[in-house]
């Protein structure tokens, strides 16, 4: 408020009634501040550019080092005849023209295919199912969460070893069906049954981690819609075909992608199933399990290996696409 004699207090501007707050130019000792307030205010502008450079630099390293710099020297030993202890020589297309005419390729490839094609159904409707049962906040429901996943933190060479010892020849599996009378079933010996193990092995070790992803997309979908959908008289298998489903469906297409990428590079399961040989003949060899046993070793085709490894680049790249598409059709 402006004083009796007209004039305004230090610090403020009078405009009738309001006053509007100004900052002072002093230091209080009769210093002017201003020109260090100028400098500073330049400092931090000049710093602005490389001061984001600066935090993102780690991770930048960590990516180029670990990520980038691997990636672009696969794709550079792809057109070379390098070996584990010899350079190589750049041979253009050869590496690809051979992958045409070798049987393991062609077989590891159909292996990979078809265990996306078993694998990815089973993960996008099981972990969907399982999410719808625990998601009630009942007595004990807490211990079935966990338990179910469980199979997601353990170690995959555990996992694997595990299911080894109840499907082998004289396993617990086998023996239990010899004990009612059925005999012995070659889970591991057969090619297969062998690959089919594999599938069951890794559907079991996900169910847990894509069941979190849907609980996730559960907890936003509203409450009113199940409500409006049970008054119109829509039992509980309508609301999850009519509700549930169309408001996760963004979240089935992401399940989809994401486990189809990784049924195509299944390595693990298979490895330690069928042995590092692929089972029998090498008959379930899968594409990373040729491209670990073509380019190891102190005789390593590694630019032979990187062809493949373009080659299931290329596929994984090519599914995540197609999952994208078909997803924007339907939203179309």
């Amino acid at each position: 408020m402006p004083s009796s004699s007209g004039t305004a207090s230090p610090g403020k501007v009078s405009a009738g009634r309001a006053s509007v707050v100004t900052l002072p130019t002093g230091d209080g000792d009769g210093n002017d501040g201003g020109a260090r307030s100028v400098a500073a205010v330049a400092r931090v502008r000049r710093q602005l550019p490389t001061s984001p450079w600066l935090f993102a630099a780690p991770g930048l390293l960590v990516v180029g080092i670990f990520i980038l710099y691997p990636f672009v020297s696969t794709v550079v030993n792809a057109f070379t005849d390098r070996r584990t202890l010899i350079p190589g020589e750049f041979v253009g297309l050869a590496n690809f023209r051979e992958l045409l005419h070798d049987e393991m390729f062609w077989i590891g490839l159909r292996n990979s295919t078809l265990y996306v094609l078993g694998v990815v159904p089973a993960l996008v409707l099981l972990p969907l199912l399982l999410a719808l049962l625990v998601q009630k906040n009942i007595p004990g429901i807490a211990f079935f969460r966990s338990a179910f996943y469980t199979p997601v933190v353990a170690s995959i060479v555990v996992v694997g070893l595990i299911w080894v010892w109840l499907l082998d020849e004289r396993g617990l599996v086998n023996s239990l069906l010899e004990a009612v009378g059925v005999g012995r079933i070659g889970f591991l010996s057969d090619q297969w049954l062998l690959l089919l193990s594999a599938m069951t092995v890794t559907v079991w070790k996900g169910l847990g981690y894509y069941m979190i992803i849907y609980l996730a997309a559960f907890a936003n979908v509203p409450r009113e819609l199940h409500e409006a959908a049970a008054v119109d008289g829509a039992g509980a298998i309508r609301r999850f075909l009519t509700v549930t489903v169309p408001a996760v469906r963004s979240t089935m297409v992401l399940v989809g992608a994401l486990s189809s990428v990784a049924a195509f590079k299944v390595f693990s399961e298979v490895y330690l199933m069928a042995g590092p040989d692929g089972g029998p003949a090498g008959e379930d060899t899968t594409l990373v399990m040729l491209v670990q046993r073509t380019g190891t070793g102190l005789t390593g085709r590694v630019g032979y290996a990187s062809a493949i490894s373009v080659v299931v680049f290329v596929v994984t790249v090519a599914l995540m696409l197609l999952v994208l598409r078909a997803d924007r059709k339907e939203d179309a």
